[in-house]
């Protein structure tokens, strides 16, 4: 499909149309076809400006749907499951709090988009581009800024861990790629890495604290403790659509529940809005659109709150729109528009059963106080937004595809670039912000510890998924030198890290930030340089 912008332009939507390659899979739009047929030819900088706009739009819903509804089902799923239970249990869960349910909220834009390149070989370029050049930006960007803001002392016995863990999963990436193909054993072999390195968390947790005489004292300094929610509604805002609570009445009353579902459904706080700066304020009537659309399709719950943010209205709501949402965004619609027995559609069957439910949970329950099953909303907003990651992560991918035909540019420097930027940008603030705010051991723990997820669970999972019955190996052959030069970097960012912290003793100052800053720029000239075959290897 690539050879259509070497053809007259008045060829390119026939030669679109009948070439098979052109053709995407999955999604709701056909960009391709829209770029080279929609658009006439002289307007195809216009077409590129909006795909560029719809491009950092996607983004937006990403971020959006992975902190504010995705994260706290996860949390309200792990308390529910007991994974907190009392503080005997608790002084060795919360490791594995962190480093399962915490690192799926916060990866789970980069795993969806890794899954849903992975799917399609002529997409698995931007899987593999995004997972090594996310890993070469948080590690030498990401890390070198938070030396900058805030010199600290890194905690040494997490950090050889995780270093050593990621360089493992770099090097066994490496391999699968050198022998361009990845089996069913070696799919599993990733996913059984990370459950080692998470044994391995939890084992070196409680020796430290063995050691210590600490066996059931709270998280030591050098284990980030999770902020509690107070602190996060303060620093990123509401995350439920229960806004404004600090100026409920002091006197009870009852609301009526259409006072209820419009609270619940407004996704602004005018006392918060008047006191934010204006591009706080540009920023959220961007998001304004997705949130509403997010709040009437996803419930979300709070343990963390008394009425465990119970909406009765709005979660009996949820109940029809929920599985509505998740049969209409199924391999993009083919399910919800399928006609049972030829007459009757799926979404219809569904509108029925979501509707005689909702009423039924409406009669049944009362506005002040949740029913014993309100756990069950927890799960259903979790796959409701895990849906609308992977739908969001579908265009994103497709998207990406398309400017690369448009610009001739390969799937691997545009996962390293683009994708990997936009997954990285909500972790990349979160950082230095919390370096900022005096945890610089906690965002630089960060750093090393979730990229771990990302590479382990998204090729894994993401290779395993594109298996079947008949064809148990993926080919995974690299496209070009890129590919060498991305994992090359990212190994020699760790070996660089791996070495030169303990060598400083564990003091990070600002001469390693800008060394990490310094190491990312000079790899994305070479990048950059080889993907224009500047560098090349004729010469050999």
């Amino acid at each position: 499909c690539r050879e259509v912008r070497k053809r007259n332009s008045s060829e390119w939507c026939r030669f679109v149309r009948s070439n098979p390659d052109c053709r995407l899979d999955g999604g709701f739009l056909d960009y391709i076809e829209g770029v080279f047929c929609v658009f006439p030819p002289r307007l195809l900088p216009l077409a590129v400006t909006l795909y560029a706009l719809w491009l950092l739009y996607l983004f937006i819903i990403l971020g959006v749907t992975a902190e504010k509804f995705f994260c706290p089902n996860l949390s309200a799923i792990s308390t529910n499951l007991k994974l907190s239970h009392n503080v005997a249990v608790f002084s060795l869960m919360f490791p594995l709090h962190g480093v399962t349910f915490l690192a799926f909220g916060n990866g789970a834009p980069d795993v969806f988009s890794a899954v849903v390149a992975f799917s399609d070989p002529r997409t698995a370029g931007l899987a593999i581009g995004a997972i090594f050049g996310a890993g070469v930006f948080v590690t030498t960007v990401v890390a070198g800024g938070i030396a900058l803001v805030k010199p600290f002392t890194a905690a040494s016995r997490p950090f050889l861990r995780d270093v050593i863990f990621y360089m493992v999963a770099v090097f066994l990436t490496f391999m699968i790629l050198y022998f361009g193909r990845i089996t069913l054993g070696e799919a599993l072999g990733y996913l059984g890495l990370y459950v080692f390195y998470v044994f391995t968390v939890v084992l070196c947790t409680w020796i430290h604290r063995r050691q210590r005489g600490e066996g059931l004292a709270p998280p030591t300094p050098w284990e980030p403790e999770m902020p509690t929610d107070a602190e996060e509604q303060e620093s990123s805002g509401t995350n439920s659509g229960d806004y404004g609570e600090e100026y409920q009445p002091l006197l009870p009353s009852r609301e009526t529940s259409l006072r209820i579902l419009t609270t619940a459904l407004s996704p602004l706080d005018y006392r918060k809005w008047r006191r934010k700066p204006w591009y706080w304020r540009l920023f959220k009537v961007f998001k304004v659109p997705v949130e509403l659309v997010l709040l009437l399709t996803v419930p979300v719950v709070d343990p963390d709150k008394d009425d465990l943010n119970w909406k009765r209205p709005l979660n009996c709501l949820h109940v029809l729109t929920s599985p509505l949402l998740c049969i209409l965004t199924l391999k993009s619609g083919a399910y919800g528009l399928y006609q049972i027995q030829g007459i009757f559609p799926v979404w219809g069957l569904v509108i029925l059963v979501g509707s005689f439910l909702a009423i039924i949970i409406f009669i049944t329950t009362s506005n002040e106080e949740p029913p014993k099953y309100h756990c069950v909303f927890a799960f259903l907003g979790f796959l409701a937004s895990a849906m609308w990651i992977n739908a969001a992560a579908t265009e994103l991918v497709n998207i990406l595809r398309t400017l690369g035909i448009i610009f001739q540019l390969s799937n691997t420097v545009l996962g390293l670039t683009l994708l990997a930027w936009g997954n990285s940008i909500g972790d990349t603030f979160s950082d230095l912000t919390m370096a900022r705010q005096g945890y610089p051991r906690m965002a630089f723990s960060a750093c090393f510890g979730g990229i771990i997820f990302n590479i382990l669970v998204g090729v894994g999972l993401g290779c395993l998924l594109q298996m079947t019955s008949s064809q148990l190996v993926v080919k995974l052959e690299p496209d070009s030198l890129l590919v060498w030069i991305l994992a090359g970097a990212l190994g020699l960012s760790l070996v660089f890290s791996f070495v030169s912290v303990p060598a400083q003793c564990f003091q990070l100052g600002k001469a390693y930030g800008v060394c990490l800053i310094l190491y990312y720029l000079a790899f994305l000239c070479v990048a950059l340089l080889t993907e224009f075959r500047v560098i090349h290897l004729s010469a050999i």
